[in-house]
């Protein structure tokens, strides 16, 4: 491990490279990389880097976001199959088709999701800004793709119609109930922070909802010193790294997105020395998605 870690470092030096890494993947790779952070932040910091190429430990949808942000960089995912079931449940035919049944409707994307799928869409979300988006609209009515949970989480958040796509996560859908009822009877003193990936029930019985990147802020600035954390586990190693002092519990050992520990650091590795996989979007689609995402990012500023 040490002399590729070695090489790693050698080799992005000559492609005057930098490193993304996901907040849930192997913490090897979240320790080697220069940012770590959720998948719209991580695009927005490969925008602000002076490197030539951008190389993405996540998945596809995520590398597909830095490369429409970053349209004169190169940028590689490590491991072509690290792709994402969400993003795989909603197709670009089945959401026109769709959007003829809501014509009044707007849009709104969840970044999880294709490049295809944001061109198509009148603007994209988080899961931080998701409400926040969705209130922005004039419309009232609003076709929520592809994740189900967290169109359900904004549904009891506006007044707004909020029509959903009837995607989830995986990973996150299978944290229950009774995962919950169990970590807390298991840690009773422990702040349970739920992702809005959850299902409903789920978020019900946590106390406070969060993204990925409110998780670890939250962790930070909390009095609190345990934590029960209902999403995927990959999220610990960073939660531990900066609250050493603090004790944090996986919500359920199930919660563990095979896509995305499918970049180790040979794949980090080889993706560096061959220049593989470059991924690219066709302009076409790149700059339809671009708008929705800018629509997005123009929210976020008028905060």
């Amino acid at each position: 491990m040490r002399k590729t870690i070695e090489r790693i470092s050698e080799l992005k030096g000559m492609r005057n490279a930098v490193i993304l890494a996901h907040n849930y993947e192997r913490s090897e790779i979240q320790d080697i990389a220069d940012f770590t952070g959720d998948s719209l932040g991580l695009s927005q910091q490969a925008v602000q880097q002076d490197a030539e190429v951008i190389v993405f430990c996540g998945v596809h949808f995520m590398a597909e976001s830095a490369a429409i942000l970053s349209p004169h960089k190169t940028v590689l995912l490590p491991e072509m199959y690290a792709g994402c079931p969400m993003a795989s449940m909603v197709t670009v035919s089945a959401l026109r088709e769709e959007k003829k049944k809501y014509p009044e409707a707007a849009v709104v994307c969840y970044v999880n999701s294709t490049a295809e799928v944001k061109a198509e869409s009148d603007i994209c979300c988080t899961s931080a800004n998701a409400i926040e988006v969705v209130n922005s609209l004039e419309e009232e009515e609003v076709l929520f793709v592809p994740d189900r949970n967290l169109a359900d989480y904004v549904s009891r958040n506006t007044t707004k119609k909020v029509i959903p796509w009837n995607g989830y996560c995986p990973t996150h859908n299978q944290i229950l109930v009774s995962d919950i009822i169990r970590a807390r009877r298991e840690h009773p003193d422990a702040e349970i922070l739920a992702h809005p990936e959850c299902r409903r029930d789920v978020l019900e019985l946590s106390d406070r909802v969060y993204s990925t990147t409110g998780m670890l802020d939250h962790a930070c600035r909390s009095g609190s010193g345990e934590f029960i954390i209902a999403t995927e586990k990959g999220i610990l190693h960073k939660l531990e790294k900066d609250n050493p002092d603090k004790r944090f519990y996986c919500a359920s050992d199930f919660a563990i997105c095979p896509e995305m520990k499918a970049i180790d650091l040979d794949a980090l590795m080889l993706s560096l020395e061959n220049m593989q996989h470059v991924i690219s979007v066709p302009e076409n689609v790149s700059v339809r998605a671009k708008l929705a995402l800018d629509r997005m990012l123009a929210v976020k500023r008028n905060r």
